[in-house]
């Protein structure tokens, strides 16, 4: 289990666009302390453009005290966010491991007086307990993928499907729409399912697919949940000598838009990848600002979306993945 890492940033100037926030969560002297509560770099390549994002904007130079802590685990994030209640931030950041289980630490950032904004995945609690949700469509992504396997008009679906971590916005996001498909058709067939845990991890997902192939199981389609998941199953066909993508005898479906990915789609070794894009920051930054001066957002809606992009072996292109890909 990782340590808990904690980084208290003193703050050595004030940056130009946060000038105008001279008290903290809009009553406080001193700038605006934030605690962000984020997953680990190390979960996903999405994760760490995630994280690297945060700390682009959340930093000294723009004027702002950050405490952070990075953990894949419900427990560990919810110890972390009562934390820095305790120590008094002005505003706290949450993307979080699971999506139910935090109203009792929302209630109390609420009682302190800290404002709290979501970003990345959503959780199961009363919007009047946070701010704003800055977010990804987790269910869209599952609808588009769905929509586009059902344009392949294949003569018949089996899916060995790898999900991320259960219970996390992601993968029930990515999972129930599938789920209704293969409900609602008889000719999409759920083969084998298994989880790449709270790491998503690409190793396990290498397994499920070599125990599905070591059972002789009859599949035509992996549907991964992120991006490092599907290369790890991809790596399980390459050594049973499984061809795959377009014109294989397999398709393999990932998301994040991780550069590696978009490639493998492009080359024709992947069908499918569905992005979820992890620059939330400047929009988290603009609503404190905002706060920071004394205003309102009077957002009609606190679930703000991120705009999200499918693409297949027939549409990317080189200039896409420059213009989209995360990572190198």
């Amino acid at each position: 289990m990782k340590k808990v890492v904690f980084i208290l940033v003193a703050v050595a100037m004030i940056f130009a666009v946060a000038a105008c926030g001279d008290t903290g969560g809009g009553g406080g002297d001193g700038p605006p302390k934030i605690g962000i509560v984020n997953l680990h770099p190390s979960e996903s390549g999405y994760r760490e453009a995630n994280v690297n994002d945060m700390d682009r904007v959340f930093n000294t130079a723009n004027g702002y005290l950050v405490l952070k802590a990075n953990y894949n685990t419900l427990n560990e994030q919810l110890d972390a966010a009562q934390q820095f209640i305790n120590d008094g931030v002005d505003y706290l950041l949450l993307s979080a491991a699971d999506a139910s289980g935090w109203d009792s630490v929302l209630n109390a950032a609420k009682e302190a007086g800290i404002k709290v904004f979501l970003f990345d995945r959503m959780i199961d609690a009363s919007q009047d307990l946070y701010e704003a949700a800055v977010v990804s469509d987790m269910e869209n992504q599952g609808i588009n993928a769905v929509n586009w396997l059902k344009a392949q008009n294949l003569p018949e679906y089996n899916f060995v499907h790898i999900q991320g971590q259960i219970g996390s916005a992601a993968q029930r996001g990515r999972t129930e729409p599938l789920d209704q498909a293969i409900e609602q058709n008889a000719n999409w067939n759920l083969v084998r399912r298994g989880t790449g845990g709270d790491t998503w991890s690409a190793d396990e997902a290498k397994r499920i697919v070599e125990a599905a192939i070591a059972a002789g199981e009859d599949f035509n389609i992996i549907y991964a949940e992120n991006d490092g998941m599907a290369e790890g199953a991809m790596k399980a066909l390459q050594e049973a000598g499984i061809s795959h993508g377009v014109n294989g005898d397999v398709m393999i479906m990932g998301f994040d838009f991780n550069k590696f990915a978009l490639r493998y789609v492009m080359e024709g070794d992947w069908n499918f990848n569905g992005q979820c894009s992890p620059f939330q920051a400047d929009v988290i930054h603009g609503f404190i600002q905002t706060l920071e001066s004394g205003g309102n957002l009077n957002l009609t809606d606190k679930i703000v979306i991120n705009d999200e992009i499918i693409t297949d072996h027939a549409t990317i292109t080189a200039a896409f993945i420059d213009q989209y890909g995360l990572g190198d």
